[in-house]
């Protein structure tokens, strides 16, 4: 694996300079772009210790592209002509996340009318990818350790001990340190899972990529929409993507490429093109204006929209988990809900 490659040219779609090329990997779930000193560093540690069996804990914020770091691993292992199995153990219901793990016997439950094979099988010779781990409740935390320390776990309802031959690879957006000093993850799955750790930092913190990020997800955007008559950013759009925070990481950069390809009159993207929130006069009023005017302010109408963009950064950042960005804002859950409706956000 050549983590290292030059990125191939953008024909078409505002090429970039050979300052701005950067570290281009594909990967079985799409590709990984940057030319930030992080990014080549995790690549590297990904190819060293890709062709080993031990476990990997990546961490970073949501959208910093944590599934494309574990698609390059796996990619890169001997493993990777068997099955990369992604697990989301925030998506799962609590009450089901060990039997959709490990799998269930016939009759292990109410509702349980057919054997039904877990993750962890379907997983076998490959990889396993437990994905916001540090959502796992207590009681199975311990079941993924018995995993990992013995390689065996039992399903639901099931007195047999089945072996496994997979490697287990973990992401989170939480603290883990943090989750552990408050008693809600465990001390040795931590450092179980902890055998190499791998960062991903926020786009705010590798501003120097966003430029060769969006010119390359205008490209996809402008192939599968079929808007030929495109051909890349106005110097006013691009100043307002790289001097905003980006709070959803890559998948919120994404998201506004694609919004502007779809709205865009053509033949270059415009600020007016861009979500509202991204544009500077959308942005939180703190950000946007550093005295008061002499002409004066709407106060009514500027607090509002700094209370609508803080909501819209919290939700970006959590990928709209409401109970996440509720916690973020010092909100209840049921409060940032009606905000939201009466809001129209």
């Amino acid at each position: 694996m050549n983590t290292l490659s030059k990125a191939r040219s953008l024909p078409s779609v505002g090429e970039p300079t050979c300052r701005e090329r950067a570290t281009l990997l594909p990967t079985s779930r799409g590709k990984i772009i940057g030319q930030h000193a992080s990014i080549r560093g995790a690549l590297t540690t990904l190819e060293r210790v890709a062709r080993s069996n031990c476990t990997v804990l990546v961490t970073g914020e949501s959208g910093t592209g944590k599934e494309l770091a574990v698609a390059a691993l796996h990619d890169a292992s001997p493993r990777s002509h068997k099955p990369l199995v992604s697990v989301n153990c925030g998506a799962i219901p609590e009450s089901l996340v060990e039997s959709e793990l490990f799998g269930h016997a016939k009759g292990a439950f109410t509702g349980a009318h057919a054997t039904h094979q877990g993750w962890v099988a379907r997983a076998e010779g490959g990889t396993l990818f437990l994905d916001e781990v540090g959502e796992l409740p207590l009681a199975v935390q311990v079941k993924i350790l018995r995993l990992l320390q013995q390689k065996e776990y039992s399903p639901v309802g099931d007195t047999r001990t089945l072996r496994c031959d997979i490697r287990v690879v973990a992401a989170t957006n939480r603290d883990l340190e943090k989750e552990m000093a408050e008693k809600r993850f465990r001390e040795d799955l931590y450092y179980r899972l902890n055998v190499v750790h791998v960062h991903l930092p926020p786009l705010r913190e590798r501003a120097g990529d966003i430029e060769v990020l969006a010119r390359a997800f205008l490209q996809v955007h402008v192939e599968r929409s079929g808007r030929d008559d495109l051909r890349g950013f106005s110097d006013e759009a691009l100043a307002a993507l790289k001097s905003y925070d980006w709070p959803g990481n890559i998948r919120a950069l994404e998201n506004a490429v694609e919004h502007a390809v779809l709205l865009s009159e053509g033949p270059m993207v415009k600020v007016i093109d861009l979500p509202t929130h991204v544009r500077p006069s959308g942005r939180p009023l703190a950000r946007t204006m550093r005295a008061l005017p002499n002409t004066g302010i709407d106060l009514r109408s500027a607090v509002e929209t700094y209370e609508n963009n803080l909501i819209r950064h919290a939700l970006g950042r959590t990928s709209g988990n409401k109970n996440r960005a509720a916690q973020l804002l010092g909100l209840n859950r049921t409060t940032l809900v009606e905000m939201i409706k009466r809001k129209g956000l």
